[in-house]
C-alpha cells in the first residue's frame, strides 16, 4: 500500500483545485499557462517549506511563505475550488474539513 507523506498529500490537493479552477474559470481541459507557473508555484513552496510535515495543510499555516501575488491567486482559487471539492472529490474534501478542524482545536490550546 503507498502511503503518502503529507507533503505530497498537500501537493496533490492544490494541484487538484487549480485544475479544477483552470478547467471552470479558463475552460481549459489542461491547465493554461498562468494555472501551471502557479501549480509549478504552489508545489514548489510545499517542497520548501520547514513546516508541512507537523502541519495539516497551507490553508491553516501561520507563516505565509507565498509572494503576495501568488498568495492572491491561490486564495482564488482555494475559495472557488474548496466549495466544489464535495462534488468531485468527496473523499478528499471531507478529510480536508476533519484536519481542518482537528488543527484548529491544536491551535486553540495554544493562544
Amino acid at each position: 500500500m503507498d502511503i503518502k507523506t503529507k507533503r505530497e498529500q498537500e501537493k496533490e490537493i492544490v494541484s487538484f483545485m487549480i485544475a479544477l479552477y483552470c478547467k471552470k474559470k479558463h475552460g481549459h481541459k489542461t491547465l493554461c499557462p498562468e494555472c501551471t507557473a502557479l501549480e509549478a508555484y504552489a508545489r514548489q513552496r510545499s517542497d520548501a517549506c520547514p513546516f508541512m510535515e507537523n502541519k495539516t495543510f497551507c490553508s491553516n499555516c501561520r507563516v505565509h511563505c507565498y509572494k503576495k501575488d501568488m498568495r492572491q491567486k491561490i486564495r482564488e482559487v482555494m475559495q472557488f475550488s474548496g466549495p466544489r471539492m464535495m462534488f468531485y472529490h468527496p473523499a478528499m474534501a471531507v478529510h480536508h474539513i476533519i484536519e481542518s478542524k482537528k488543527e484548529k482545536k491544536r491551535m486553540e490550546v495554544y493562544k
